[in-house]
């Protein structure tokens, strides 16, 4: 006669948890919350494989000589499962001005930024870029006062003059959990307008200054935060 095995139906139901999660994240639309574009495709590829998974480990639950859970493997399974529970429960969040001082410079890594040329409408990446490489440098040196449209989130420092703000921007070659920082100095900006860790977009002139990059504001407007975040170089 066959029986249920507690291993298999666990094992099954972890499964089922992380392909549910997946799902939850296709969904919803958050996979660019956690994914840089590059390697969104993880998600419908992963919740297609783990709901197969899910579904052969459950349909062979039952058999002659079933398997009992340890205590040691029920906890692994319990703490595999921790971060679906986590991610469906907490409400979406994405990083903001409190973990810029805990991010790396996206011109200290030049992730994604070697092959990357200064052309076509101007946006963090090569700004990003342009604090990295040389090259990249010269081409947008090439192109100082020229009208830059950024979006980003508002942060400061104590170095800040009146009227200035950095404009600052994550920018995710694979994860969050590899996000780096492009920062401008936005000037003439009105004094008290602004606050911190809002979404703001910023038209003005774009002005290198060595491995800094300064914009002149013309207009600032507040804008609510992106569908997708994060920039991919």
């Amino acid at each position: 006669m066959k029986r249920w095995s507690g291993a298999r139906l666990g094992t099954g139901s972890v499964l089922s948890a992380w392909a549910g999660l997946f799902w939850f994240l296709l969904v919803t639309g958050r996979t660019s919350l956690y994914l840089s574009t590059r390697t969104a495709w993880l998600i419908p590829v992963g919740a297609v494989l783990l709901s197969a998974a899910a579904v052969g480990r459950l349909a062979s639950a039952r058999v002659v000589a079933p398997e009992r859970l340890s205590t040691r493997e029920t906890w692994v399974m319990g703490l595999i499962a921790v971060p679906v529970v986590l991610l469906v429960a907490l409400p979406p969040a994405t990083l903001g001005a409190y973990s810029v001082n805990r991010r790396a410079s996206f011109a200290g890594t030049g992730i994604g930024a070697s092959a990357r040329i200064v052309s076509g409408p101007l946006d963090f990446v090569d700004v990003g870029a342009a604090q990295s490489f040389d090259a990249a440098n010269q081409q947008l040196q090439a192109r100082a006062g020229e009208q830059i449209v950024l979006e980003g989130i508002v942060t400061t420092d104590a170095s800040l003059g009146p009227g200035e703000f950095l404009l600052t921007r994550y920018i995710v070659t694979c994860c969050v959990a590899d996000a780096t920082v492009a920062q401008v100095r936005v000037v003439d900006a009105p004094s008290g307008s602004i606050a911190k860790d809002e979404w703001v977009r910023v038209t003005g002139s774009v002005y290198p200054l060595g491995r800094e990059v300064l914009v002149a504001a013309d207009t600032i407007e507040q804008i609510p935060v992106p569908d997708d975040p994060y920039l991919t170089p």
